[in-house]
């Protein structure tokens, strides 16, 4: 495919859901990440699965891409279809696998990249930033009928970042210390050049501008290249949210893709508000304070300029939204104060250990929650 093919806007239908998930592989022995992607994915091939299982960046993880899915209901259940196969399969090579945006104590150091091309000029490009780029995310596509749309969603969809990395926050542990942070995964990210957010471009026609004079510089070859925390993507007709953790269940995944349908949604059927500059002069501020405090942190709302706790501005903007059984769900969760980060940090309080705490993670998953 040439990049002018890419870069066609293909339409999808409105609202419709899928998801991306990066999961670790541990080895049972010592509970540190294993170097077997290219087996698991061997033995999976041979299951008809729905959506597809793929390689990540090193040879400690895979993808699981879901269908396209209306209704969280249907893709929550393929995702817990999934699950099951993948961790049965696992288990024949005596393997574990986990949630979570980041193993607690793996070395980076010790990585293998994924012997494929795309992962290879990676590694060429970025050194030692690929093997660090080991960290585990969920990304949510949702489809647009029209490129205008993935442009406007963009913007608007930035508003909520803070929302979706406090509730999906699962990384408090890196490298073998407690950052302190509920997710620490998104400062691998932070450090590639191309991570951050879109310009503040108004429409597809001004984007596709940008695009080519980004390609003329040399400095992009494909949408592949920007690693910002929301997207459009053309040849799905999709915006792609790319900032949450790997939750520790399916389950979650689900909630979070509900939450995701559920915004796009609302912005699409009330367009009163246009988007600002504003969103991405506070926004750096805003994502920080979801990652180091969750949803404790403060937000700073663009469009007022009134600064909240984020749990206050996902509950207020839950009660904006047509409710469902996912969103209670949601909502129930923020009034307890419930996180992954704060599942996790209970199981190395009560075992001491960041070894059980992989361990139970790993059960939590293979018992589906």
């Amino acid at each position: 495919m040439s990049v002018d093919d890419e870069m066609v806007f293909k339409p999808s239908a409105p609202l419709s859901i899928g998801v991306e998930l990066e999961l670790q592989l541990v080895r049972p022995r010592d509970l540190d990440l294993s170097r077997e992607a290219a087996e698991l994915l061997a033995r999976l091939e041979r299951r008809k699965l729905p959506g597809a299982i793929k390689p990540e960046i090193t040879e400690s993880m895979i993808e699981l891409n879901s269908s396209v899915h209306t209704s969280c209901v249907a893709l929550g259940a393929e995702l817990e279809t999934v699950r099951a196969a993948v961790v049965k399969e696992a288990q024949v090579l005596n393997l574990r696998v986990s949630g979570g945006g980041a193993h607690p104590f793996h070395d980076w150091s010790d990585r293998r990249i994924f012997p494929t091309d795309r992962f290879r000029n990676v590694l060429e490009r970025y050194g030692y930033l690929a093997k660090q780029f080991t960290v585990f995310g969920q990304h949510i596509h949702v489809g647009c009928p029209a490129a205008d749309d993935a442009i406007y969603l963009t913007h608007m969809l930035t508003r909520h970042v803070p929302h979706f990395i406090a509730l999906s926050a699962a990384s408090p542990y890196y490298q073998g210390e407690d950052t302190t942070f509920q997710s620490s995964r998104l400062t691998a990210i932070n450090a590639f050049p191309l991570a951050g957010h879109i310009p503040f471009v108004q429409d597809w026609a001004a984007f596709l501008e940008y695009f080519e004079q980004m390609k003329r510089f040399g400095i992009v070859a494909s949408m592949k290249d920007f690693y910002w925390d929301i997207r459009p993507k053309p040849e799905y007709g999709t915006v792609e949210i790319r900032v949450c953790d790997t939750p520790l269940t399916v389950r979650r995944a689900a909630l979070l893709a509900a939450y995701a349908q559920a915004l796009t949604a609302f912005h699409l059927s009330n367009r009163t508000r246009k988007p600002e500059r504003a969103i991405y002069l506070v926004n750096s501020h805003n994502r920080f304070e979801a990652c180091r405090y969750g949803l404790a942190g403060e937000l700073v709302d663009p469009f007022t300029g009134t600064r909240r706790k984020i749990a206050e501005d996902v509950l207020a903007t839950l009660r904006q939204l047509d409710g469902n059984e996912a969103l209670r769900e949601l909502q129930t969760g923020v009034l307890a104060g419930e996180s992954d980060a704060a599942w996790l940090r209970a199981r190395r309080k009560a075992r001491g250990s960041l070894a059980d705490v992989v361990r139970e993670a790993c059960d939590y998953w293979a018992r589906g929650g």
